[in-house]
């Protein structure tokens, strides 16, 4: 299936040109099959597409180079860099764009983690992230899974810098929980990003309220990207990748085929916000605190 673009018509946007504060980002909610080279390839030619669309920062859904599933991880695990790792960096230097490259299961000794990894224009590796919290549910009548039955966790946050912005990353699960994206607003962060696989249980009621409530928790843009849908996997993702403002609007977003959504990031407007309403500035550290270990 063909790619598509959307943005929604969005008559608060705040940015009309590109300049050093703001930054075009392209979230590729692409489809992922069986077969790993064949999904490494398509993960290139949609950053292709993305940089032709005019993005500097396109971001990649959780496990892009895998079925998502307990029993996919470790046939599909590989070392960070490993052969989709690297073919990330090489996208990001022959097309010019920063890569946030959604995650891989990674094997590192006899370990496997989820792990996102981020590239820059020069083709290095900026940053690390492996899934912190790990997705183990069991809604009745609805979705049971256990990442930790194949998976472990990551013991640290993650944030890296562009020139618009710094940026925090978390991992689907990751996004359910605030006290991450909170710490990532305190260390100066204006967009953070969820590569994520919601399902057909947790998409429908809470995929969107997430996203909307961190975004508006913490005046900063969220971005979150799903691979498309795929009704004959064992696992079946939600789609709806979105991008939210600071001030808790969807500013861009798709249904569950195949599509890459833009949205131009004004970073004078996470200011504003944070003028506006400015709890950042009024969090009570004599009462409460949140930090990171």
């Amino acid at each position: 299936m063909l790619s598509r673009s959307i943005m929604l018509d969005d008559k608060n946007r705040r940015c009309s040109s590109l300049n050093v504060d703001a930054l075009r980002i392209a979230l590729v909610q692409m489809a992922v099959g069986e077969v790993k080279t064949k999904n490494v390839a398509r993960a290139v030619q949609l950053i292709k597409e993305a940089a032709g669309g005019g993005a500097q920062l396109v971001v990649l859904p959780e496990c892009f180079n895998s079925p998502y599933g307990t029993n996919h991880f470790p046939k599909y695990a590989e070392p960070v860099p490993g052969e989709s790792t690297t073919a990330l960096g090489d996208a990001a230097k022959k097309f010019g764009v920063f890569v946030v490259g959604g995650s891989v299961p990674e094997r590192e000794g006899d370990k496997l983690y989820n792990t996102c990894t981020v590239w820059g224009p020069q083709g290095n590796m900026l940053a690390k992230h492996r899934k912190v919290h790990l997705f183990d549910i069991n809604v009745p009548g609805g979705q049971v899974f256990r990442e930790s039955d194949c998976l472990s966790p990551g013991s640290s946050l993650t944030t890296f810098d562009l020139p618009h912005c710094k940026i925090g990353l978390g991992i689907c699960y990751d996004m359910r929980f605030p006290e991450v994206a909170r710490i990532y607003a305190k260390l100066g962060c204006k967009v953070v990003l969820y590569p994520g696989a919601f399902n057909m249980t947790t998409g429908p009621a809470h995929w969107e309220l997430l996203q909307r409530s961190r975004a508006l928790d913490n005046q900063v843009y969220v971005g979150a990207v799903s691979p498309a849908r795929d009704t004959d996997a064992s696992y079946i993702a939600w789609g709806h990748s979105s991008i939210v403002s600071p001030w808790g609007e969807v500013i861009s977003t798709c249904e569950d085929e195949e599509a890459i959504i833009y949205g131009d990031l004004d970073m004078d407007y996470v200011n504003k916000v944070r003028q506006m309403v400015p709890v950042l500035k009024q969090m009570r550290d004599d009462v409460y605190e949140v930090t990171a270990k």
